[in-house]
């Protein structure tokens, strides 16, 4: 099992959400956050005068997938959440070791 969390703009989570729903996703989830990489920010000029915005605002997508469909829904996450541009954000996948549904007890591959 493998847990894929996406750090992407924030105007790419229905679009992205749609594709994963495409490819039979049941569920994920999605949490507002703010960071930089390269973008490291930008400047804004509010009532005449101008500020540093150091942490821009970003989606982070996670979600817990079976070895075989991580592939495809990482092919899927890059097209989906691309629009060229600095601060598209990244993708991560890590091993998951167990899961447990906490309503019904069911482990691993069956809570999932």
């Amino acid at each position: 099992m493998k847990l894929v969390m996406a750090i992407i703009k924030p105007f790419k989570l229905d679009d992205v959400r749609d594709a994963l729903t495409t490819l039979g996703i049941a569920g994920l989830t999605a949490t507002e956050v703010k960071g930089f990489g390269r973008q490291k920010g930008h400047t804004e000029i509010y009532r005449g005068a101008e500020y540093a915005i150091s942490f821009l605002p970003k989606i982070k997508i996670e979600i817990a997938l079976q070895d075989d469909q991580v592939d495809q829904v990482v092919e899927t996450i890059q097209e989906t959440a691309k629009t060229g541009q600095i601060g598209d954000g990244k993708i991560f996948v890590f091993d998951l070791n167990s899961v447990v549904r906490i309503r019904t007890g069911e482990k691993d591959a069956d809570a999932l």
